[in-house]
């Protein structure tokens, strides 16, 4: 099981992960560090537990509005595949047709 070491506001936390995981959660810490600095640098002085908390609600507003551009590029991908599937169909439809028409045709002569 492998540890990492992570740095909020100069404060450390030791933080157990999976083993191959501490890059990712090295780089997961700083982000927090990062946002940690810009609240304290908007908000001024405020005590670390309310600190957390109001950085943990700037990153779920994050996830929440990814999440909002996730689902809407998933209904438009779905939009389009349908227009594509309709087009896809219709021309199938006339070359189902035309295929036909040559039949007949060729059954006449």
């Amino acid at each position: 099981m492998g540890q990492v070491s992570i740095s909020i506001r100069g404060r450390q936390y030791q933080i157990a992960c999976d083993d191959g995981q501490e890059a990712h959660l090295a780089r997961l810490g700083r982000y927090l560090d990062q946002q940690a600095e810009q609240l304290i640098s908007q908000a001024g002085s405020i005590n670390e537990p309310l600190m957390m908390v109001m950085v943990a609600l700037t990153i779920a507003d994050e996830l929440t509005d990814a999440n909002a551009k996730i689902e809407s590029l998933t209904a438009d991908s779905r939009a389009a595949q349908e227009k594509i599937d309709s087009g896809t169909s219709a021309v199938l439809t006339g070359l189902a047709k035309r295929i036909e028409d040559i039949a007949a045709a060729l059954e006449r002569t």
